[in-house]
């Protein structure tokens, strides 16, 4: 069966928000790089955390792009994507640059879920007023 434009979208969508998370947040954690420990310190969070979250990012990651458990990884990140934003809301960082980022991530991670599963576009479907 071939793909629809709207499924390609989500797609994209799908892999867009991928690389992000893998290049921006995952693998400087992960590899252990002094930016992921320096960022934790300066938002009032100890260092100890950073492997912790990393693990859970590359899960919550895994389970998105898995079609079986994409809601559910995307239920976790969506968690997840709360608690960072919650942090920034806290130290009180810039609103549109750091305190909402959380939620433009979400927007394209569930914005590529929604445009390349009909079942959960039938659950949320789009309707005109």
């Amino acid at each position: 069966m071939k793909a629809s434009p709207m499924v390609w979208t989500g797609r994209v969508l799908t892999g867009l928000f991928a690389l992000f998370m893998l290049g921006a947040s995952i693998a400087p954690k992960l590899l252990g790089m002094p930016v992921a420990a320096q960022t934790m310190i300066a938002l009032g969070w100890k260092p100890d955390y950073v492997l912790m979250i990393g693990l859970m990012e590359a899960a919550f990651l895994a389970l998105y792009l898995f079609p079986r458990t994409s809601l559910l990884g995307a239920v976790l990140m969506t968690g997840l994507l709360g608690g960072a934003m919650a942090t920034q809301v806290r130290i009180e960082n810039p609103l549109f640059s750091h305190e909402l980022f959380s939620i433009y991530l979400g927007l394209f991670m569930w914005g590529g879920l929604w445009l390349r599963d009909p079942a959960l576009r039938a659950l949320f479907p789009w309707r005109r007023a």
